[in-house]
């Protein structure tokens, strides 16, 4: 794919249409290829889909959100590990006429209540257990805090009375045909992600042709081919995770596959099959790798901490990308020393907002946060600290710092938040 061409093939066209273009060309060709160790984090074996296969799962899931009674442009939450799923459910909703708005995996009851509150969701679709948590369960508290959600779905296991399943979608023939839009389907909003502001969580709107926008200017500084492979650690619950993931390969046209969380044996067995195309990561598992990630792909690194990204050491058949505010992407190669250009650590250190920290790419309101814990134990404190590798991380300070983890995790903070105060064998000074 040359200069110019990834931008041809993403103008004016819906994301739906970029999945049927591939699919009408590669019809067999695998699609979709989920993580080996999937068995460790969610329920099912691992999946493996040609684009036939892929198509007809979401039509099926598409037919399932209309006969529940959701109409156009009704908003559904994603909460999904990065497996096949999480894709399926992405453009089902868009295909039933929908607007998707995928959530990070970290969030619990207190971010999606407010979240999805907020952008008016009817629906959730997420997994029976994402590692450790019953994600199932979890979207039923928000539910039954948002009246507006009519209906929860969910793949997996030993689903709680009440949730949809979908696993079912897979063995379904093709559903009816998806409902017409009027006018420049490619200007209506696709998805809706989420930022974090003053007042909490702030909905942001993507239409089809910003999000086409974003992968094109990604597979332009990465120099993708048609059907080039990619392998991707980067979830699709931010406006980054659907960039640097979902769009690069609707554009390319390739297969995907797709590591959940960062599992360094599993990677090196998904890595190493890999023939060309790119290798999407965390900008500090670079470091963790030394730098080899193979010299046949590009290396895709999502930066969230600029001080990390101006500190990265030299490593050659890089893009480094800097996504900011959940709204512009600025993805730029390495120079031919091999280290990040200054274009890019500019737009990290731009991306930055005071009176707000990032750890491992989600964003928090220190003022939020000390409200959050005074409420809990009015002695209680949380600060940010530098961190190597995730660029700042949380720290807290109690008394009885149990008793205000609890508490956290009882009200459905996000675990990054109750983990501040976690035991340590060398507290910090009170306040």
């Amino acid at each position: 794919m040359i200069l110019g061409e990834a931008d041809h093939a993403a103008s004016g066209v819906t994301l739906d249409a970029l999945f049927r273009r591939a699919g009408v060309r590669n019809a067999h060709a695998r699609a979709l290829i989920d993580p080996p160790n999937r068995a460790s984090f969610t329920d099912g074996a691992p999946r493996m889909l040609t684009y036939a296969q892929a198509d007809r799962a979401i039509s099926a899931l598409a037919a399932t959100l209309r006969g529940l009674g959701l109409h156009t442009d009704t908003v559904v939450g994603l909460q999904l590990p990065n497996t096949v799923e999480s894709v399926v459910a992405f453009l089902g909703v868009l295909r039933a006429g929908m607007i998707a708005a995928p959530l990070p995996l970290l969030w619990r009851q207190q971010d999606m209540v407010e979240a999805l509150g907020r952008a008016g969701a009817k629906a959730i679709v997420t997994a029976g257990r994402i590692g450790a948590c019953a994600h199932a369960e979890v979207a039923m508290e928000a539910a039954a805090e948002l009246f507006p959600i009519r209906q929860i779905c969910a793949f997996g296991d030993n689903l709680p009375d009440g949730v949809v399943p979908l696993d079912g979608i897979f063995a379904s023939a093709a559903g009816e045909a998806p409902p017409l839009r009027i006018g420049d389907a490619a200007a209506h909003v696709a998805a809706m992600t989420f930022d974090v502001g003053p007042h909490g969580a702030v909905a942001v709107a993507h239409d089809h042709a910003q999000l086409a926008a974003a992968g094109a200017s990604l597979v332009r500084a990465c120099g993708l081919g048609i059907d080039a492979p990619i392998l991707s650690t980067i979830p699709l619950g931010s406006f980054a995770g659907l960039a640097v993931t979902l769009l690069p390969w609707l554009i390319a046209g390739g297969a995907l596959h797709l590591h959940h969380g960062f599992d360094a044996p599993t990677f090196a067995t998904q890595r190493a099959v890999l023939e060309g195309g790119a290798v999407v990561l965390p900008g500090p598992a670079l470091a963790a790798l030394g730098g080899r990630v193979g010299p046949s792909n590009t290396t895709v690194a999502l930066w969230r901490a600029p001080l990390a990204l101006a500190a990265e050491m030299a490593v050659a058949n890089v893009v480094d990308v800097v996504c900011r505010r959940e709204a512009a992407l600025v993805a730029v190669a390495r120079t031919a020393d091999g280290l990040p250009d200054p274009a890019v650590i500019d737009a990290a250190a731009m991306s930055e907002a005071p009176g707000f920290i990032a750890v491992g790419g989600y964003k928090f309101s220190l003022a939020a946060l000390d409200a959050a814990t005074a409420a809990i134990d009015p002695a209680a404190m949380i600060t940010a600290l530098p961190d190597a590798v995730l660029g700042q991380r949380l720290a807290g300070h109690a008394v009885d710092a149990p008793r205000v983890r609890e508490a956290l995790v009882a009200h459905g903070f996000n675990p990054l938040v109750a983990a501040a105060f976690r035991a340590r064998s060398h507290p910090l000074p009170s306040p």
